[in-house]
């Protein structure tokens, strides 16, 4: 049904083009650099891989980083825009068995692609965005549902851009990630049986941007998360904030 659901509204999408108003200019940006992500779960190593870095949004396709979406209703003005749009996001959780001791017996759980619907809204320098994203791969098989706010602030020849995030993580979602089945529980160690509940996810980040000639700026992204409560209970975990950013170099242009 979820696979309908995102093919129903892409076919829309292409019928509704003509209502979206697009910049006689386009901005792209382009960068790479490392990124790092944390690891909650017991003696597993940081996550640290190349990332691609791009930035676009002509009002009817837009990229955000890792991020990717096609609008299909929305209005794009000098103050004040707003579209839904479909979206899809990789998503860097999971571990294998080998990562650690404490996880040796474990099913691997796996990174997925998640993909849904969007809304977006900014006046300003300030934003809104939500998301209602599922499991596109067949991981978790469930839905999520996740806000943004932020806003722009320029501190001498730095903008940062600071932003609160919350995510509602159903019971799947976090089952899957911090979960132990029956078949899995090892008592040696402390690995018992444990089904995790739904939860909230609170997070707080900001883009940091400091320009060094008018097209070449660096670019450093810092995020924080706490796991939800019913996740920091699980056997499998030691860390309840979940630490993540990037360290780029990025060219934009027009065209």
């Amino acid at each position: 049904m979820k696979y309908i659901l995102l093919l129903s509204l892409l076919a829309l999408s292409l019928f509704a083009q003509e209502t979206l108003t697009t910049q006689k200019k386009q901005k792209l940006t382009l960068g790479l650099g490392p990124y790092f992500q944390t690891q909650p779960y017991k003696d597993v190593d940081a996550l640290l891989v190349p990332s691609p870095v791009i930035f676009f949004d002509n009002g009817l396709f837009y990229v955000r980083w890792s991020r990717a979406g096609v609008y299909f209703l929305g209005n794009k003005g000098e103050e004040f825009s707003w579209g839904f749009s479909l979206t899809v996001q990789p998503r860097t959780y999971g571990y294998k068995a080998e990562d650690s001791k404490y996880l040796a017996g474990m099913d691997d759980r796996e990174n997925t692609f998640e993909g849904g619907l969007a809304f977006s809204a900014t006046y300003n320098d300030t934003y809104i965005e939500a998301m209602l994203i599922t499991d596109m791969l067949v991981r978790y098989e469930s839905w999520l549902f996740k806000t943004e706010i932020g806003d722009e602030f320029h501190l001498g020849n730095f903008v940062l851009y600071p932003s609160i995030i919350i995510v509602y993580e159903s019971a799947d979602f976090v089952n899957y990630y911090y979960g132990v089945k029956e078949n899995e529980v090892d008592t040696s160690i402390g690995r018992t049986l444990f089904t995790p509940g739904e939860g909230w996810q609170l997070g707080a980040q900001t883009y940091i941007e400091y320009p060094f000639t008018d097209k070449l700026s660096g670019l450093v992204n810092l995020r924080v998360d706490r796991l939800p409560t019913s996740a920091i209970n699980s056997p499998l975990v030691d860390e309840s904030f979940i630490y993540s950013g990037l360290v780029s170099l990025i060219y934009t242009f027009e065209y």
